[in-house]
């Protein structure tokens, strides 16, 4: 009986720590904080899954090639853990190679997701994914619907990450 007691208390204690909900903000200039306090502001690029921009102001060429995984949690379901959709961008320099870089929508470094990169003296930061998976489809039938939101910045301090 004891065990039980204290098996649905760690229960609740995690159901109550998961935060489903979005933050929504003005979607053309989002400001996110990092892990390591720095604050990454700038204009939101938006790609849909396949869609290849070149930006010249950054002259760099990106694809957003596809989501390898979306594990979160579904709209209108309370989760354990919030999940993680991973992003499989290329990015391709005036005078480099494609490199297909993977950012997620959380930090988690256990499981290798990072949500920033640097690439070609520049933060790049995911900060969006959608649409969410929903309790009914999930994430199945989301295959070529997606469309990101990432920011790009010139590198300034330290980062985690480079590529």
């Amino acid at each position: 009986m004891f065990y039980k007691i204290i098996l649905s208390s760690f229960a609740f204690l995690f159901l109550a720590n998961c935060n489903a909900k979005k933050d929504t903000k003005n979607p053309e200039k989002v400001t996110m904080k990092e892990s390591k306090s720095q604050k990454i502001e700038g204009k939101v690029i938006y790609l849909n899954e396949g869609e290849n921009k070149f930006l010249s102001e950054y002259q760099m060429n990106v694809t957003f090639k596809n989501i390898s995984e979306d594990s979160r949690c579904p709209e209108g379901v309370t989760c354990v853990w919030q999940g993680a959709a991973v992003a499989n961008i290329e990015f391709m320099g005036t005078y480099t190679r494609p490199v297909t870089i993977p950012l997620a929508t959380t930090e988690n470094a256990g499981r290798n997701y990072h949500q920033s990169t640097v690439f070609n003296r520049y933060n790049i930061s995911l900060v969006e994914v959608n649409p969410a998976p929903t309790a009914e489809a999930g994430a199945k039938t989301l295959g070529g619907k997606y469309r990101i939101g990432i920011i790009i910045n010139k590198e300034g301090g330290n980062s985690s990450t480079n590529r």
